[in-house]
C-alpha cells in the first residue's frame, strides 16, 4: 500500500464530485433545507391545526367555544355554514370541522345533555388522533366554566414538580434537528460512495484504474475517506451554521467529540456503500437498494422512536447496526453534554463493525475487480 496513491486517488474523487452538480445539490439540500423543515415541521405533534366551526346557536357559549381555539395547537377557526362543511372536508382545507347545533346554549343551562358534532379527517392521522382529544377536552373546559361562572382550578393532592433536563422547553426543534444531521450523515456517505463506484464503472474509468499500479485496497480506502470528509464537513457546517445559527439550538456537549464518532461512523457506513454499488449493475437498482437499507436504519435505530418500545429481537439485530451506536452516541455528546469516558462504548462498537463492514466489503469489491480485468 501506498499512502500517494490513496492521496492522489482520494484527490481524484473530490474534482468528480466536484463535476456532478447533481450530487453537490443533494449534499447542499440535506445539510441545510431538509435538516431546517424536518426540525421545524412537527409532524406527529398538533401545530397549527385546521378547524372549521358551523355555529348554528349564535350564542355567547357558542362564541366562548369558538375562541379558545388559538395557535400554536390550532389555526384561528373558519366560521362556515353548514353547506360548507363537507366539501372543505373533501377538498382537505380542514383538519377537523365542530357543530354547535341551534339552541345549544338554553339546552346546556337547562341542565340537558345536547351533542356537538365534531367531524375528523382521519386521513391526517398524526393530528386527527392527537387533536380530537385537545377538541373534546377544550369544549368541555369552556362549558363547564361558563355554567359555574368561573374557570375552576384542579386542587392537586400533592405537589408535583417537573423538570425536564437537557430540553427544558420541551422543544421538538431541538430534537428533530440534531436527528436529521445524523439521518444524513448516513444517508449521504453511502449514496455517495456507492454512486462514485457505479460512476466510474458507467464511465469506464475503473479499466483505467486497473492498468495503474494501484490496488484494490488504496482505490476502496480512497473513497473511503474523501468521501467521509465532504460529509463530516457538511455536517459540522450544518450542525454550527443551521441547528445553532439558524434554528438556535443549544449543543451541549463537544462538537469536534461528536465528528470524531462520526468519522468512525462514516468508516462503516461508507463501506456499506461500496457493498451495495458491487451488488448493483446500474444507478437505479443502486437507488432501490439504498432505499431498502436506510429506511430499518433510520426507523429501527432508536432515532425515530425509542429502541426500548422495539421487540427485544429487533433491538438484538440492530446492535449490528451502525446507526444504533451513532444515535446512542449522538444523543449522549450532543444531548447531554456526555463525555468519552460516556461513551466509549459506542466508540469501540463502531470501530469493530467498521473493520467487519470494511473487510467484507473488499472482500466483494477484489471479486468485481477480478471479474472486470
Amino acid at each position: 500500500m501506498r499512502s500517494s496513491n490513496i492521496l492522489h486517488l482520494g484527490i481524484k474523487e473530490f474534482r468528480s464530485l466536484a463535476r456532478d452538480p447533481i450530487m453537490l445539490a443533494l449534499i447542499l439540500f440535506a445539510f441545510t433545507f431538509a435538516i431546517y423543515s424536518g426540525a421545524t415541521a412537527m409532524p406527529e405533534t398538533l401545530n397549527r391545526a385546521t378547524l372549521a366551526i358551523v355555529d348554528e346557536d349564535q350564542s355567547p357559549l357558542s362564541k366562548q367555544i369558538a375562541d379558545a381555539f388559538y395557535p400554536p395547537y390550532f389555526n384561528v377557526p373558519a366560521m362556515i355554514t353548514t353547506r360548507e362543511l363537507d366539501a372543505r372536508m373533501d377538498s382537505g382545507l380542514d383538519t377537523f370541522a365542530l357543530t354547535i347545533p341551534s339552541g345549544f346554549q338554553r339546552d346546556v343551562l337547562a341542565g340537558r345533555t345536547p351533542e356537538i358534532q365534531l367531524n375528523v379527517d382521519a386521513t391526517r392521522m398524526s393530528q386527527a388522533f392527537t387533536g380530537s382529544g385537545y377538541v373534546q377536552s377544550i369544549v368541555r373546559q369552556e362549558i363547564r366554566s361558563f355554567v359555574k361562572r368561573y374557570r375552576e382550578k384542579e386542587s392537586a393532592t400533592i405537589g408535583l414538580a417537573v423538570r425536564a433536563r437537557f430540553n427544558p422547553e420541551l422543544n421538538k426543534t431541538w430534537f428533530g434537528s440534531i436527528m436529521e444531521v445524523i439521518k444524513n450523515v448516513t444517508m449521504l456517505s453511502i449514496v455517495l460512495t456507492g454512486a462514485a463506484l457505479i460512476r466510474e464503472r458507467e464511465h469506464g474509468t475503473v479499466e483505467h484504474l486497473l492498468v495503474m499500479p494501484v490496488t484494490p485496497f488504496e482505490i476502496m480506502v480512497s473513497k473511503v475517506w474523501s468521501m467521509g470528509v465532504v460529509v463530516i464537513l457538511a455536517s459540522a457546517l450544518s450542525l454550527y451554521l443551521v441547528v445553532q445559527g439558524l434554528l438556535a439550538v443549544p449543543v451541549e456537549g463537544s462538537v469536534p467529540l461528536f465528528l470524531a464518532g462520526t468519522a468512525l461512523h462514516l468508516f462503516a457506513t461508507t463501506s456499506m456503500g461500496i457493498f451495495l454499488a458491487t451488488v448493483s449493475r446500474s444507478m437505479p437498482q443502486f437507488a432501490l437498494m439504498v432505499v431498502m437499507v436506510i429506511l430499518p436504519l433510520d426507523t429501527l435505530s432508536g432515532g425515530v422512536t425509542p429502541r426500548e418500545s422495539m421487540p427485544e429481537f429487533v433491538q438484538w439485530i440492530m446492535m449490528a447496526a451502525p446507526t444504533t451506536h451513532f444515535v446512542m452516541l449522538a444523543q449522549g455528546i450532543l444531548y447531554r453534554g456526555a463525555g468519552f469516558g460516556v461513551v466509549w462504548p459506542q466508540f469501540a462498537a463502531l470501530a469493530l463493525i467498521g473493520g467487519v463492514f470494511f473487510s467484507v466489503s473488499l472482500s466483494r469489491f477484489r471479486k468485481t475487480i477480478a471479474t472486470m480485468a
